[in-house]
């Protein structure tokens, strides 16, 4: 099977690959789609699955994540990106101060559009906003430890296993087999 990842950021098809390694070919289209406001991440990444799959004209795969930091009540949320192009990494932690609730979550919408609709896949990870470690991944990372470790301390394919994107993908490859395995029957 082969999927096309439609994103910006070479980052997210880098961790789709990996997440899938050799049971499907991933490829990806680097189409900027537009910045679609919503409280959903599951919203926005419909909107940029329709958007992506009427530019590529074939089966795509997007996704929208949002980073909600209790004692920020959700904040940034759904424009996550925003804020870390906007503030970075030492803004989140200088809004944090001395909190001591420093749990949050991460939650990764992935839309799947190809000519029968849209379908979407959630994926939700809890952890802990730490000071950076660790020099892999990109975004958060460095700062949102999972297990003992941030996301920026995880080799890719471990990343893949336990991360909210990981976690949506699963879904979705849940979808696809489920899809082939209708097919063939």
């Amino acid at each position: 099977m082969k999927i096309t990842v439609v994103t910006s950021n070479p980052n997210k098809a880098t961790e789709v690959a990996a997440f899938f390694g050799d049971e499907v070919e991933v490829t990806h289209v680097a189409l900027e789609c537009p910045e679609y406001r919503d409280d959903d991440v599951g919203e926005i990444a419909r909107q940029k699955a329709a958007f992506a799959f009427e530019k590529v004209g074939s089966p795509v795969i997007v996704d929208d994540t949002g980073f909600y930091i209790s004692h920020l009540n959700g904040f940034p949320g759904p424009y996550a990106a925003y804020v870390l192009d906007t503030i970075g990494l030492e803004g989140i932690l200088n809004l944090m101060g001395g909190a001591t609730d420093r749990t949050g979550y991460f939650e990764t919408a992935i839309a799947y559009a190809d000519e029968t609709g849209i379908t979407i896949f959630r994926g939700r990870v809890e952890g802990v906003i730490v000071s950076p470690r660790g020099s892999d991944g990109f975004g958060y990372d460095p700062i949102f430890e999972v297990n003992g470790r941030t996301f920026a301390e995880y080799p890719l394919n471990e990343k893949a296993a336990v991360s909210h994107r990981g976690r949506a993908l699963a879904a979705f490859r849940d979808f696809i087999t489920s899809q082939t395995h209708n097919e063939n029957c």
